[in-house]
């Protein structure tokens, strides 16, 4: 009987947290359920079929709350289903091999002194382009002892307030910039990058604050700033690629946001989870770090890094330009009502730094 009470109980705490990502609340407490939801979903299995399977069910109440627990369980898994390998690529197979992109995106974790752990890896796969976040000037100096040679364009933003980000390339950076869209202590990189085929690309890394009270106790900041540059990636004349540790994970309602507003795509989609964080767990991982591309890009390979000392794996992708066969790929076009949301969460931090200032 204490069995089925706790089981109960679970089951109404699992219903809640299944409802929970689509409250208009924007509390840290709230949003932070976004991110264990693969560990819900099973868990919720697990207590359906324990229920059904111990209790002899025979009361209408039995019924309905272990079909609760079942329709909550299918919920959850369809939101995991486009992340696994059983669903279609967003991004599909590379068809020619003659324009690729190693792209190389890593959380290295500022109190990290293993700085070549980061450089063998970043020389395992031979990164073109690298994108580097909790940087300080530590970490540039290291880095930079090794890197310098491979990669003549860099952009350096150390900080010591774990906001740091670098970002290194082979390939020609054209009119570099930092920007730092919601605080002044968050920075994000805005630049082009010329491709050996001599065609131009856009590329933003950012690196928003994550719905933690030592920070800010609501999601507005991190929201708006990826809303913020979702309109950048729409706007843009030149095919996008958007980068960097997002502290979102790929199936919140803010990350699927993003993607309608800017039309980018997850290669993830297809290929499989790449949770990047938590390395130094067994069980309580999610995917934070993402690389989200333009129709005209297909991938060749999507995989994570080696351990490099940090909390967070490197996530890898090689990628082809193809512009000629975005069509294949391409997103329907964002609605009205979608637009008109992405807006909303962009005043929401403009309201929110005025009442800030007034107090």
């Amino acid at each position: 009987m204490k069995l089925k009470h706790f089981l109960r109980g679970f089951g109404i705490i699992a219903i809640i947290l299944t409802i929970f990502p689509f409250v208009a609340v924007d509390v840290w407490w709230v949003r932070s359920f976004d991110f264990p939801h693969l560990q819900l979903t099973f868990l919720t299995l697990i207590a359906a079929l324990t229920y059904f399977l111990a209790f002899d069910i025979r009361k209408i109440v039995d019924y309905v709350f272990v079909s609760v627990l079942f329709a909550c369980f299918f919920f959850q898994a369809v939101k995991i289903y486009p992340y696994t390998t059983f669903a279609a690529y967003e991004v599909l197979d590379t068809v020619d091999n003659s324009n690729l992109i190693n792209i190389y995106a890593a959380n290295v974790l500022q109190d990290n002194t293993e700085t070549f752990k980061v450089v063998q890896d970043i020389e395992q796969f031979n990164a073109d382009l690298v994108v580097l976040t909790e940087t300080n000037t530590f970490w540039k100096n290291q880095l930079n002892k090794k890197l310098d040679i491979d990669y003549p364009y860099k952009i350096e933003v150390p900080l010591e307030n774990t906001y740091g980000m670098i970002l290194y390339s082979k390939f020609k950076l054209v009119e570099p910039q930092v920007h730092y869209l919601i605080e002044d202590t968050i920075p994000s990189i805005d630049t082009k990058m010329v491709l050996p085929s001599r065609d131009t690309i856009q590329i933003y890394a950012i690196h928003p604050a994550p719905p933690v009270p030592q920070h800010n106790p609501s999601s507005v900041d991190r929201d708006a700033e990826m809303m913020k540059t979702a309109r950048f990636a729409r706007n843009s004349k030149y095919p996008v690629i958007v980068l960097g540790d997002f502290n979102d994970v790929a199936w919140s309602e803010t990350t699927k946001l993003f993607q309608r507003v800017s039309g980018l795509l997850d290669m993830r989609k297809g290929r499989g989870l790449f949770n990047t964080y938590n390395a130094n767990s067994y069980i309580m991982k999610w995917p934070l770090d993402h690389v989200f591309t333009d129709a005209g890009f297909r991938a060749k390979k999507v995989a994570m890094g080696n351990h490099i000392g940090s909390d967070h794996y490197p996530f890898f992708t090689t990628i082809s330009f193809e512009p000629t066969i975005a069509k294949e790929q391409k997103l329907p076009p964002a609605t009205k009502e979608e637009l008109k949301q992405a807006f909303t969460e962009i005043l929401k931090e403009k309201e929110q730094t005025q009442e800030e200032l007034h107090d």
